[in-house]
């Protein structure tokens, strides 16, 4: 079980808000929300309502002001990372609807470009585990998580303009 404090204004200041569950939408709850405390569990946060937008990946700690990742508009919705156990498992794509080049990974992967002389992956099956896939080699730059599922077109899903190429399991228990 997870537990997340948001707060309306940079460092912890202002009315609050505690959740321990998926919330799609802030705005009836806080009118902002600047900064926040993860007290258990891992999450990802959005800055546009419904999970869209730039994601965050958070664990156990303080957030005392978002500007500095460059989300001045704050958080508007969050999504609870369930702690997976199990092992891990993934089939990237080079191509859009499992097309092209294929590879499947079981564990971390700091640089397709190295590991495969893979150019981009514009698709993927999570069959097992929980990840973050990042726009930069060596786990840098904009990142998105993706929880088991199809996910046959990257660019479908409003990510056109990002090339991943780095992927990392979300293992800890946060």
């Amino acid at each position: 079980m997870g537990k997340i404090i948001f707060y309306e204004d940079r460092n912890f200041g202002g009315r609050y808000y505690e959740c321990s569950s998926d919330c799609p939408d802030f705005g009836s709850y806080l009118s902002r929300c600047s900064s926040c405390r993860v007290e258990s569990g891992c999450w990802m946060v959005y800055d546009r309502t419904n999970y869209m937008g730039n994601q965050y990946f958070l664990r156990r700690g303080e957030y005392s002001d978002y500007s500095r990742w460059g989300m001045f508009d704050g958080i508007r919705s969050c999504r609870m990372i369930p702690m997976h156990t199990g092992s891990f498992r993934m089939r990237i794509y080079e191509r859009e609807h499992f097309g092209g080049q294929m590879y499947e990974l079981m564990d971390d992967c700091d640089s397709i470009m190295e590991r495969y002389r893979m150019s981009d992956c514009q698709s993927c099956h999570v069959m097992d585990g929980h990840w973050l896939m990042y726009e930069q080699p060596h786990y840098r730059g904009r990142m998105v998580y993706l929880r088991p599922g199809e996910y046959r077109s990257f660019r479908d899903m409003g990510y056109m303009n990002m090339r991943f190429m780095s992927m990392r399991r979300i293992m800890e228990s946060c």
